[in-house]
């Protein structure tokens, strides 16, 4: 019986040829894992003070716009990016991991000459003067005062159909709260003045507004009015079925000339975050803005923040019902009720079940 000869050449080449398959399926397995997660949709996306690649990777896998934390480290360890850029971008799931990492980095950064800013619903414009501080030259104090400046107000109200003399009232802390549209803008250097800023921001609002010009010129309630409603309704219901529903309530306690009782009112009234305890005083302190107040009748002398177009479309368009108080539980599920007895057995259950947030 004769043997086999061994033949370390098939065998090499056996070795290469099975190490070459295992390379080129990691490498297939490497081009799908940082493809993008696709869905086409766009998420706001914040590199903060402190921030690294390696420490974005779950901030990015959380908002699903990397399939994998492992081979999104790995693509950075043999990418070698440029300088992490600090600040606000908006990132799609359509983008691979090489888009985004060009994105947040100084490769794509230092052909960029614009800074972008993010204005999120609900936020105060006094909120929105700090982030302009921190990204920007201008301070928030600059800001504030040139928005409260008569002559620009004047200025804005002759160039601007939604902007009346209702801004003006001398009760009112920021005259154009409420009228600055949130949305992310990107400015560019020479476009970084107070004016300007305004100027672009109110141009978005005009956009948007215009679109449901119709509704609100044949609405009961005046642009500001319905700006000031709307800001409410950004504040104290989430979805938009809830907000409908809720702009139904405050329509039928304005119709009876009640008063609103909303508690984030009086958080604007004195000037304190929504985290902040709210004191005896704070809540029978009477002026422009706290519906707490027992002599207030109506909406406050102002928006409170600045509402998106869901709250807006609200306002304009509150969903009709016999309920006159609404209350939210720890789960964000509103309650609707049609009397002050219902609405204390709603809280007393809520309190029981542990889900009161008040």
């Amino acid at each position: 019986m004769k043997k086999r000869k061994f033949s370390f050449k098939k065998t090499a080449l056996f070795f290469i040829v099975l190490i070459l398959l295992v390379i080129l399926g990691f490498l297939g397995i490497f081009v799908f894992e940082t493809s993008s997660v696709g869905g086409n949709k766009s998420l706001d996306f914040e590199v903060e003070q402190g921030d690294t690649y390696y420490t974005l990777s779950d901030k990015l896998k959380e908002n699903d716009l990397i399939k994998s934390e492992f081979f999104y480290k790995l693509f950075i360890k043999i990418k070698k990016p440029g300088k992490l850029v600090l600040g606000e971008y908006e990132l799609n799931k359509n983008m691979s991991v090489k888009d985004i990492i060009n994105t947040l980095s100084d490769e794509k950064n230092t052909k960029d000459t614009s800074i972008k800013l993010t204005l999120k619903e609900g936020t105060s414009v006094s909120k929105f003067a700090g982030t302009l501080e921190d990204k920007t030259d201008i301070k928030a104090s600059e800001f504030l005062e040139k928005i409260n400046e008569e002559e620009f107000l004047d200025e804005l109200i002759k160039d601007y159909w939604f902007i009346t003399d209702e801004v003006k009232n001398s009760d009112i802390y920021y005259s154009l709260e409420g009228y600055l549209y949130p949305d992310t803008y990107s400015f560019e250097k020479h476009e970084l003045e107070v004016e300007k800023i305004v100027r672009i921001i109110l141009d978005n609002t005009d956009k948007k507004l215009s679109e449901m010009k119709a509704d609100i010129e044949s609405s009961s309630l005046s642009v500001h009015k319905l700006l000031t409603l709307a800001s409410l309704i950004e504040l104290e219901a989430g979805s938009l079925e809830d907000r409908a529903m809720v702009s139904g309530v405050f329509y039928n306690r304005l119709n009876r000339n009640w008063s609103l009782g909303s508690d984030v009112t009086t958080y604007y009234s004195a000037k304190k975050a929504m985290t902040e305890t709210l004191t005896k005083a704070d809540l029978d302190a009477c002026n422009g803005y706290n519906t707490r107040c027992v002599t207030m009748k109506g909406l406050p002398v102002g928006p409170i923040d600045n509402p998106g177009i869901t709250s807006i479309k609200a306002a304009v368009n509150p969903t009709k019902n016999d309920y006159y108080y609404f209350v939210a539980d720890s789960n964000k599920k509103v309650y609707f009720t049609k009397n002050a007895t219902e609405h204390a057995n709603i809280i007393a259950k809520l309190k029981k079940e542990g889900k009161w947030i008040g």
